[in-house]
């Protein structure tokens, strides 16, 4: 479970998070959306650790990120497939993150194989195309087995093989009980793969809701989305 209360982040006179309080819950594929600019990646590096917030706080299985012990093991994330060392190979980085976090070789080759880099692995990785890329950052995620997945455009790059390979993987691990939290500007990806939305704008909430009642009275997601987030912005402008 990822619980996120209140969470602000300001820099200087920009305030890219505004006070955002919701829940990612086990079980299900929970999609993240917004428009450019809204806050998502902000969002997710603050669940990571990655930036202090200003205020509120977010707790991943019940702790603060960087109070987790050996993290790969309860949360698997991916925000930029390609920040791998270009000259290391996929295997040794994935070896080497291992080895950081306790896991045993045996399980890098089950990851290798299960996001399809098993002919790639001795590649260097700044050979790697995006799609390849991504798999490798999916495989790093995937690493610790672990019980929360933070994925941040995971399908961007990908063929529409691999685009339906990874929906189906995403809503096989929510159904084992594993919390998926996923951002994606492909509203026809998130109709077929998120059960529950949470959608920002501005940095603040604008949606928390089951996937099949965001869309309700609206001929697609893209249309509720859009519909959702110019009422949003018009909203503000009158205020």
């Amino acid at each position: 479970m990822i619980e996120v209360s209140h969470l602000t982040k300001r820099y200087g006179r920009t305030t890219a998070v505004d006070d955002l309080t919701f829940t990612v819950r086990p079980g299900v594929v929970t999609g993240f959306l917004g428009p450019n600019g809204a806050g998502k990646s902000t969002t997710m590096r603050l669940m990571l650790g990655l930036d202090r917030p200003t205020a509120g706080e977010v707790r991943v299985a019940g702790q603060r990120y960087e109070r987790l012990n050996q993290p790969l093991r309860t949360v698997g994330s991916l925000l930029d497939g390609r920040s791998v060392h270009p000259g290391r190979s996929a295997l040794s980085h994935l070896r080497y993150l291992a080895r950081s976090n306790g896991i045993g070789r045996s399980r890098v080759q089950e990851v290798i194989d299960l996001t399809g880099l098993t002919t790639a692995a001795r590649r260097r990785a700044g050979k790697f195309s995006l799609g390849m890329g991504q798999r490798l950052g999916l495989a790093a995620a995937l690493l610790g087995d672990p019980a929360v997945l933070i994925l941040d455009e995971p399908v961007n790059g990908l063929d529409p093989e691999g685009v339906r390979w990874i929906r189906d993987l995403l809503r096989g691990l929510a159904a084992q009980g594993r919390t998926v939290f996923v951002s994606s500007h492909l509203m026809s990806e998130a109709a077929q793969t998120a059960d529950h939305l949470v959608v920002i704008g501005r940095g603040r909430l604008l949606a928390d809701v089951a996937t099949a009642d965001f869309v309700a009275g609206a001929e697609s997601l893209e249309d509720a989305f859009l519909k959702l987030t110019a009422d949003a912005v018009e909203y503000r402008g009158q205020r």
